[in-house]
């Protein structure tokens, strides 16, 4: 009995971001897994393996619902960058523990600009002869049946789901899709200026590696990353859906308080994280599920803590859309259902310097008056309580608030948690508000269980109150309204829903 080509191997054979695969690999030995139950492949299994499948090509998709936002993204991308050779890759899967890898998540820029979310997936503009650029889509096609891929390797069909055909994804994507094995030989024979989004995909990097600058390189990523910052209406209804969702998951959450406090912040983690991946892709970062001390941890991440009646949950979560929006989003509860009255004091301080800052979110505005706002409320509370020597404009000058206050008051907000992260300063921090920018407004005072300077009731108690803003022509629109925010609301909020859970 004959054997087909095989050969043994640690791990099964994948792209891999330093060797991506040619066409020439199709014709090599898929490699299996070693310690694998099965030695290799008959000729007569391989032929079998070959026939007998129904045509599965879908035919007649529609386009994604944000085609058309994605080729004017495109558009600008081209206008701004005239004449040369743009490379947006999505990224490659990343191990996690010997053959198993990380959920994948698209590079944001890659996202931004198709719509498309498969690992491997890279974009190139290509400077026309006649002025601007064509796009093109570069995606591994539906895995081989020929070879056995599609049933041996790792990454094959039967493995790990049904990838898009090269004709389903342009029908999707609106784009012209080729096959991007063949795309690194291509680069790597490529005359012209070039640029790259770097940091997603070494090996599409490695083919470019005498043609690019990592300053030209990084103009190319400055850009997208401003062109994120005024939101089309498309991820403005991504945002709101991000929310809407997070809001019904901070509802679950105190559904389920009582089994929170039989177990741990784990169980509120877990709740959460069902809402995000019932309702959307995935949560938008890691959940801060923060109870007692543990709130005065900006982020505490691994909510392995206990819950406490009498304590305060500070949770900060966001869900995050199937089109890769998130929210960002954080309430600090009374895990019994009501404050006492230092935890109210302080809550209340901390609300009334969101509100002060949520009332200068409006076109024409300075970024940062937001935060100089809020702060200052927060400064003059502790002046007040005797906790830092005044006077206020002495403590906002020398920033000595910092100690309790730790962080700036917000951020922009979209497809990223910290969208726009390397824009420049000066169109940024340093920049005015424009309508269409969404950003997080969320003022926070932390009292350390160890700081010996503010009184020992304040020890431990942690508050923060975050809400996501969309600038709008008139003034600002509060995404997350529908969760409560005052103390009052927010106990009689958790009332009613705690009323139903009995």
């Amino acid at each position: 009995m004959g054997e087909v080509q095989f050969e043994e191997d640690d791990v099964t054979e994948e792209p891999t971001p330093d060797a991506p695969e040619t066409p020439e690999a199709e014709e090599q030995p898929i490699k299996q897994r070693k310690n694998g139950l099965y030695p290799g492949v008959s000729d007569e299994l391989a032929e079998s393996m070959k026939s007998g499948w129904a045509d599965t090509e879908l035919h007649d998709l529609s386009p994604i619902e944000q085609a058309p936002d994605t080729a004017r993204r495109r558009a600008a991308l081209s206008a701004r960058f005239p004449g040369e050779r743009l490379v947006i890759p999505a990224g490659n899967l990343r191990t996690r523990s010997n053959d198993t890898e990380y959920s994948f998540r698209a590079a944001t820029e890659y996202a931004y600009l198709t719509g498309d979310q498969t690992e491997n997936g890279v974009l190139v503009l290509e400077p026309d002869a006649g002025g601007g650029h064509k796009a093109t889509v570069y995606l591994l096609p539906r895995s081989n049946r020929e070879n056995g891929e599609f049933w041996l390797d790792g990454q094959g069909e039967l493995w790990v789901g049904r990838r898009h055909s090269l004709g389903e994804a342009e029908q999707r994507l609106g784009l012209p899709a080729k096959d991007v094995r063949e795309l690194a030989d291509q680069l790597g024979t490529a005359t012209g200026p070039v640029r790259v989004v770097r940091g997603h995909d070494a090996g599409i990097e490695a083919a470019l590696t005498d043609k690019v600058t990592a300053e030209r390189d990084e103009e190319l990523r400055v850009f997208l990353s401003e062109q994120r910052l005024v939101k089309d209406e498309f991820e403005i209804g991504q945002l709101q859906r991000a929310v809407d969702s997070t809001v019904r998951g901070f509802e679950d959450v105190v559904k389920v308080l009582d089994k929170a406090e039989a177990t741990s912040e784990r169980y509120i983690e877990g709740t959460f994280f069902l809402r995000a991946r019932v309702e959307g892709n995935d949560v938008g970062y890691g959940s801060i599920c923060a109870a007692g001390p543990h709130a005065t941890t900006l982020h505490w991440v691994r909510n392995d803590g206990p819950v406490r009646s009498g304590d305060l949950l500070l949770l900060d979560a966001g869900v995050e859309t199937t089109t890769l929006y998130t929210a960002d989003v954080t309430r600090t509860l009374p895990v019994g259902g009501s404050y006492t009255p230092l935890q109210r004091k302080i809550y209340d301080a901390v609300y009334e310097a969101q509100e002060a800052g949520i009332a200068a979110v409006k076109p024409g505005a300075k970024y940062r008056d937001f935060h100089d706002a809020a702060q200052r409320v927060l400064a003059t509370k502790l002046v007040e309580w005797g906790l830092v020597e005044g006077p206020v404009e002495r403590v906002l000058e020398l920033g000595l608030q910092r100690r309790w206050t730790l962080h700036g008051t917000g951020h922009m907000l979209g497809m990223d948690v910290h969208d726009c992260a390397v824009a420049r300063t000066e169109t940024y921090v340093a920049g005015t508000l424009e309508p269409g920018m969404c950003l997080t407004v969320e003022p926070g005072l932390y009292f350390q269980p160890d700081d010996l300077t503010v009184p020992e009731e304040y020890r431990g108690i942690g508050v923060r109150i975050e809400d996501d803003i969309l600038v709008t022509e008139d003034g600002n629109r509060n995404l997350s309204a529908g969760l409560p925010r005052s103390a009052d609301d927010v106990e009689a909020w958790m009332a009613r829903i705690i009323a139903q859970r009995s």
